[in-house]
């Protein structure tokens, strides 16, 4: 976790910035705040106090009684910056080294990591004066997050692209900047979710896997530096900015997508409920409820791991294994039947975990041992997966 530093300046989107203090605190980081004088014209000091758990960091409090520089202490404690919102004039006296406000001196008094969220009207953000000095912020390392396409706060503006990021993905993509690129380099395919397998027009077989875990593990990865290529069956999830997400349905199409992408991977994680069986026969009329009893054929669908693990080469392939009950013997077996290099077991009859849930309890399988992980959010759980890849890979 990093101590943050959160400066608001003076938009009226400044009335999310309390919103953004919190998501940083709940996800565990210490903040501070600091507020321009135009800021507090949309936002009031009280608030951000709440939201950040302490005092608001003011023009006013800049030179202490004691003679303490504010701004040196600010960019002394920071280990990021991160501006939000940030206006057209924060973006130009960033860029010129300005220093006649506190926001401007603890810039540039600091080492620390800067991040700007911008908001402001469309023609704004496409002037050209506006667009120079963002180019003069990342060449020298600051990120910038958004601004996106949405309503827009004057009466009469409609819709543009000068809208504040939302603070809860905007929080998300700070995190992201900040992680340490561990995997950099490393292509990663990963499978999530379930399949449909149909057995006419409007009925399917199916199972209740959400793609969540997938989607912790794609999502991890790319934030740690890795090329990701996510493959995911029906889920409701949305899909991970900065991943290439390919859509399918059923087994035979999750099949195909993956082994399309295998020979570009360097690591597989297959963490999809991929139907074992599908319909012999599928109907190409929705048949009526008429009989009291209707037998239906299945086939077995293609083991796709397993296919893979006869031509692994030098990847590092991942599956996982759901059970019901004590499956650590039956776990082991599919390992070295499929030639993996880990299994993930988790037991989906276990109360608050599994499928739908947040959290995950899970075993990691390899072929001489094993590690049980605590109950943990899957989340955490996919950080420790790739940090077996990781060294796996030798480091990658």
């Amino acid at each position: 976790m990093m101590r943050v530093l959160v400066a608001a300046t003076g938009g009226v989107a400044a009335i999310k910035t309390p919103q953004v203090l919190r998501r940083l605190r709940e996800r565990g980081h210490e903040v501070r705040v600091l507020a321009t004088p135009r800021a507090l014209a949309f936002v009031t000091p009280l608030s951000l106090a709440i939201a950040a758990g302490g005092e608001v960091a003011t023009e006013e409090a800049w030179f202490r009684p004691d003679g303490r520089a504010l701004h040196l202490e600010l960019a002394r404690w920071a280990e990021a910056v991160l501006v939000a919102p940030a206006t057209a004039d924060a973006l130009a006296k960033a860029a010129l080294g300005l220093a006649d406000d506190l926001l401007g001196a603890t810039l540039l008094a600091g080492g620390a990591r800067v991040a700007w969220a911008p908001a402001m009207n469309k023609e704004m953000w496409a002037n050209p004066l506006v667009q120079a000095h963002v180019e003069a912020l990342k060449a020298r390392g600051h990120a910038f997050f958004g601004p996106v396409h949405g309503p827009l706060a004057a009466v009469g503006e409609g819709e543009g692209l000068g809208r504040m990021m939302e603070p809860e993905d905007l929080v998300d993509r700070l995190e992201a900047w900040l992680r340490p690129k561990d995997l950099a380099g490393l292509r990663l395919l990963v499978s999530a979710g379930p399949t449909r397998e149909y057995i006419d027009p409007v009925r399917f077989i199916s199972n209740p896997s959400s793609g969540r875990m997938g989607f912790a593990v794609a999502e991890a990865a790319r934030d740690r530096g890795a090329e990701v290529v996510l493959v995911a069956g029906p889920t409701c999830l949305e899909p991970p900015w900065g991943v290439e997400v390919v859509r399918v349905e059923s087994a035979l199409q999750m099949r195909q997508a993956l082994l399309d992408r295998y020979p570009w991977a360097e690591a597989v994680v297959m963490a999809a409920a991929v139907a074992d069986y599908r319909a012999a026969q599928v109907q190409k009329e929705k048949e009526p409820k008429a009989e009291e009893e209707k037998t239906l054929r299945l086939v077995k669908n293609p083991d796709i791991l397993e296919e893979m693990g006869r031509d692994k080469g030098s990847r590092v392939l991942v599956g996982f294994a759901m059970e019901t009950q004590e499956g650590l013997g039956r776990a082991r077996e599919k390992l070295l039947r499929k030639n993996l290099d880990l299994i993930v077991l988790n037991y989906v009859n276990r109360e608050g975990v599994g499928f739908g849930s947040e959290e995950n309890e899970v075993v990691l399988v390899y072929k001489d041992r094993s590690e049980a992980l605590p109950r943990a959010s899957k989340r955490w759980i996919a950080d420790r997966i790739l940090d077996e890849v990781k060294r796996l890979k030798g480091g990658v």
